[in-house]
Order: structure tokens, then sequence, then C-alpha cells
């Protein structure tokens, strides 16, 4: 399938749209009474600090919503004004925030139910109006949605259509693309119907156990069995690895995305040779800015003396998970919550570690003055960031009490 000519196609239909509905003014006000916090504003002010007491909060200087996901968030909201009385439907969640989430249910718009993995749109009728997530949806789901004449409204993140942009390159020159991202997450889905031939690789030692395998040779049916999930349909790995792209989920450590980049391209110099390595490698910039600017302000903020961290995001939040893991390897007590209700009674706090377990750890906030660094996620509204704060402060001055 040609994809960007579908692409092309379905954007130049009466039923798709990719901007608001002149409803901006008005979703504005309602957004920030249900998203924005004074409090979190007063902390910009102070320099991203607040004490009251024996805690001191320490934020960190980019964090929370993202142009992207806001953008993405209004669009809906804008969505329903448009169209009051037709059923809505998400292709997933809007994004990866559980209260923001349950506001799209309060204001009936439904996400496509899923049966044993699989999304069932044959609740979608000829006519429903069809929201597509900040991450995208796949090639085949805007193809079932146009032929089926729905509505479309697109609030796809920049960002990513950039990603996508940059695999239909490397489809159109005959590289694979070599993915960084979760091959279940529904952006690195999105991303994957868009290139041809195609690998994905979730870390540094996946990428390592490839570049090893393209020096070296190795067990072909051990790396098919490996990747069966994370690989186009009749991948080859003595074939499709001898011209690759990088490209990948927006969401992932800049920093790994970064070594897996510069890994390929000296493993396609040592094969192959300094002067015809552009013949087998190639490599664009497609990190996100926002995700990238969450990373570093968070590596600034764990240099300072922290007692213990916490992180707020979705627990399906992939950009979430890598600021906990910032935290997590520098070895500070770090708590990763999707919103106030893991502060639990009697200083106890329910919260997933980095395998996607959940966690109760009982006496998390220390005695006496404690220091604490907190950051969001890019899905995560300033609003859930003041919740958790005023629990902080709740649940210490009733330990100090008790």
């Amino acid at each position: 399938m040609d994809t960007k000519a579908f692409k092309r196609s379905l954007q130049h239909s009466e039923h798709y749209h990719r901007k608001g509905f002149g409803h901006q003014a008005e979703v504005a006000t309602q957004l920030q009474s249900e998203y924005q916090s004074q409090l979190i504003q007063q902390l910009r002010e102070n320099n991203y600090t607040l004490t009251r007491g024996n805690i001191t909060i320490l934020l960190a200087e980019a964090f929370g919503f993202c142009w992207g996901v806001e953008r993405a968030v209004a669009m809906a909201y804008e969505t329903r004004k448009q169209f009051p009385t037709e059923r809505i439907w998400i292709t997933n969640e809007i994004i990866h925030n559980p209260s923001v989430n349950q506001r799209m249910l309060e204001m009936e718009v439904g996400f496509i139910p899923v049966t044993a993995g699989k999304k069932d749109f044959s609740v979608v009728e000829s006519g429903d109006v069809v929201i597509l997530p900040a991450f995208g949806a796949s090639v085949e789901e805007m193809q079932l949605l146009h032929d089926k004449s729905c509505k479309i409204v697109d609030t796809t993140c920049p960002w990513v259509s950039k990603v996508w942009n940059t695999v239909e390159k490397h489809k159109k020159h005959e590289y694979t693309s070599i993915i960084h991202g979760k091959y279940k997450h529904e952006e690195t889905i999105a991303t994957s119907s868009f290139a041809g031939k195609y690998l994905i690789v979730l870390n540094l030692q996946e990428a390592e156990y490839v570049t090893n395998y393209i020096l070296n040779g190795g067990n072909r049916e051990e790396f098919l069995v490996k990747f069966s999930k994370a690989c186009s349909s009749g991948f080859d790995p003595d074939r499709d690895l001898e011209r690759v792209g990088i490209a990948n989920q927006t969401t992932m450590l800049k920093s790994e995305t970064e070594q897996i980049g510069k890994l390929f391209e000296r493993t396609m110099m040592q094969k192959y040779g300094p002067a015809n390595l552009n013949e087998h490698f190639q490599s664009f910039n497609t990190i996100c800015d926002a995700t990238q600017e969450r990373q570093d302000a968070m590596l600034e903020l764990v240099e300072k003396q922290l007692d213990l961290m916490i992180v707020i995001g979705g627990f399906n939040s992939s950009n979430t998970t890598q600021l906990q893991q910032i935290a997590v390897e520098r070895r500070i007590p770090s708590y990763h919550i999707d919103s106030v209700a893991r502060i639990l009674s009697g200083n106890r706090i329910e919260h997933r570690l980095l395998n996607g377990n959940l966690e109760i750890t009982e006496n998390w906030l220390p005695d006496g003055k404690i220091v604490i660094g907190l950051t969001s996620g890019a899905s995560t509204p300033d609003k859930v960031v003041e919740d958790v704060i005023e629990k902080i402060f709740e649940v210490k001055t009733t330990a100090a009490v008790v």
C-alpha cells in the first residue's frame, strides 16, 4: 500500500479534520478551569520551590502538559462542541492520563472496545465522529474509518507525524527502519504501519544483539523468535539488515535513542567502510522537543539534594516511565503514581515499579525536614500535580500530630 498517497487523499477528504472548529476561546476557558492550577503557577514564579513547615518541594523546570497533548485535548473538547448530538469515539485513550480520559467518558466520548486484545470497530457506524489520539492511529485503522465514511478528527502530535515521514523516507529508498520503541505501544504500532521493512528494538541491549548479528551473523531462527512480534512480515535478518535507518517512539529516553543511533552508525561503517556509510545508514533527528526538555529538567533536578522523588503520570505513559528511570538509576527513593488517590492513609503509597508491578510502600514520608523532588509526564495536568502536593502536606502534618 502507498501509505503516503493514502494519507494525502485522506487529508483532502471533506470528512477529515486536522484543525479546530473555531471554538478555541470557549474551550481554552474550560480547560483552564478543569486542568490548570494557581498553586503550580505560584511555584513557577517562586523558582519552582515551595516550603511549608518542614517540607520543601522542588519542581522540575519542565514538566506536565506539552503542546501536543494540550492541542489534542483541546481538539477533543472542540469536537464535542462541534458535534453536540453525534456519537463520538476515540480509537484509544486521547492521552495517557486517567483523569483526562475519565473526563472524555463524562462528555459521552466513547473508547473503541477491545476484545481479546483487538479493537472492535463494529460499534462504529457511518457518520459517527472518530478522534485519532495524540500518538496517532495505524494506517489500517484510518483506512477502515475512511471506508465507513466516518468524520475523522486527527489530533496526532506533529512530532509523531515527523517520525512517520522519516520511515516513509526509509521505505522509499529501501532502508529497513530500526525503531527504538515498545512494539505494543500505540505510537509504535502506528509508526510501523507507515514503514516498509522494520525492526523494533526496546533498548540498547536489543540493539547490541542486532548489531552483533550484522557483524558476525548468528542463529537466524533464534533472531526471528526473539523479534517475532517486533518486525515486519517476512522479515529476514540476513537480507533486511544491509541498509538501515533509525527512527524512534517519541517518548523514549533521548540518551538511549542517541546511543542506539550511534551504535548502528559505527556498525555499518565497520561492515561496509566509511566511504559507503550513506548507502547503508540513515539517521534523522526525531526526538520530541517536549520529551527532551522534561528529561533534561529531570536530570538537573536529580543532581540536587533530594530525600525522595515523586513522578506523576499515567502508568501506561512511556515518557513518564523514562522520567522515573532517571531517578531509579541514581538510587533516589522514587515513586511513580498516576493520581493523588495512590497516596493512602497511614503514610502509605501505592506506586508503579519500572517492571510494571504495583507496590505499596509503608512510611514513605520520612520524619523531620525533607526535600522532595517532583515532576510529571507530558500527559499530566497541573491540577493533578497540585492535588498531589496538597496531599503530601496533609499526610506529613497528620503524621507529625500523631
